[in-house]
């Protein structure tokens, strides 16, 4: 009956697509009046907006809506499935003019129990000059390439095994950061807590961690559109409490975003220092990716994780479905397509990924197949 659900719901949405995308008809690059995309986004999320309002000055409604088909076939075993891959929503305010309140809840409508997962973001931002941006609260901790990207904004169906196992994949944590852009650097300072997690800020038991993060803009020196290098640091205070995180005391990473109108390339170099058992971890990752036209892309990645031990290494999502143990040496191919009817905001995407792990310890984490993913993405 689930299934049966999901089926027509994507279904729906696709047909709505397709119906929207024919309304729109062919538009001219600028200067142009709102599409028909845009009309029904801003109706859909713009629920308030008035700049003469002292108290109150904007509510917008953000959220996701991403479902997946997965199919995995493998060595080991196969698995398929239909997935709501996320699904949250939220209000943003803007107040006082200089500040920001954003709160989102993740709900997962497969399952009655628990149908609300846990509250991503819940901060207040202070944004009055974008060179210095000081937010408060539960707020997402962006460090490697793919885990600073939104998963909005994907490029490819979901991010890496790289960020898999090095990135914070709980992604949203308590703390405090202050941030900003002053081209062509921005940067990122934060502390955070990593105590025992639990749906909302957790129990603040454990111990915290800090960011540091610094990028610099090398496109006008290209004479590209961009070219940014960015180097993150992460320090954490080991503590059998820390749930909130991975294990690692230490991660280092360097990652590289180009991009140019037809063309671009997303690197990621991360190194590891594991603790209360964890092995040291060395992640790259490599993605070229070519614009077809302005709305049909297509994506290749490599990923290669080593540790420095047995059992330091586990799957992605699908993946892990078919053999939950883990291993010491990953290799994976990705080719993929994606289709912008309204840029990020609303797109399908399709990718083959095809892996193997390796398992010195022979003790249930060898793997070698291929995983078909494909879905719709929602953004607003």
């Amino acid at each position: 009956m689930h299934r049966s659900w999901r089926v027509i719901l994507a279904a729906a949405v696709l047909l709505l697509c397709a119906v929207v995308a024919s309304a729109q008809g062919d538009q001219k690059p600028a200067p142009k009046p709102p599409s028909t995309y845009d009309k029904i986004w801003t109706t859909f999320t713009d629920w308030y907006n008035d700049k003469e309002n002292p108290v109150v000055q904007r509510i917008l409604f953000t959220g996701r809506f991403q479902e997946d088909y997965a199919s995995v076939e493998a060595d080991q075993g196969s698995h398929s499935e239909w997935n709501v891959r996320r699904l949250r929503l939220g209000p943003r305010i803007t107040f006082f003019r200089d500040y920001l309140f954003h709160t989102e809840v993740e709900l997962n409508p497969q399952e009655h129990d628990p149908f609300y997962v846990r509250m991503t973001d819940l901060y207040v931002a202070w944004q009055k000059h974008p060179k210095a941006v000081v937010t408060v609260g539960k707020q997402s901790v962006p460090f490697t390439q793919e885990g600073a990207t939104s998963s909005k904004e994907l490029v490819t169906i979901d991010r890496s095994n790289l960020v898999n196992n090095i990135w914070f994949t709980q992604e949203y944590m308590p703390g405090v950061s202050l941030s900003g852009r002053a081209a062509p650097w921005t940067y990122r300072a934060g502390v955070y807590s990593s105590g025992a997690m639990n749906r909302e800020l957790g129990k603040f038991n454990g111990d915290a961690f800090t960011l540091m993060l610094v990028g610099y803009d090398f496109a006008k020196k290209l004479k590209v559109r961009e070219a940014t290098l960015t180097g993150n640091y992460l320090y954490q205070h080991p503590d059998v409490n820390n749930t909130f995180t991975k294990r690692f005391e230490h991660i280092m990473s360097i990652h590289f975003k180009l991009d140019q109108p037809r063309w671009g390339f997303r690197s990621d170099l991360s190194k590891t220092k594991g603790y209360l058992g964890q092995r040291n971890v060395l992640g790259v990752m490599a993605m070229p990716l070519f614009n077809a036209t302005d709305k049909l892309q297509f994506v290749a990645r490599y990923t290669f994780l080593d540790s420095d031990g047995i059992n330091g290494l586990s799957l992605a999502t699908y993946e892990n479905k078919v053999v939950s143990g883990r291993g010491d040496r990953y290799t994976e191919g990705y080719v993929g397509a994606n289709y912008y009817f309204y840029g990020h905001k609303l797109k399908l995407q399709s990718g083959v990924q095809f892996a193997d792990m390796n398992d010195q310890a022979n003790d249930g984490g060898e793997y070698s197949g291929v995983a078909w993913t494909t879905g719709l993405r929602v953004g607003w």
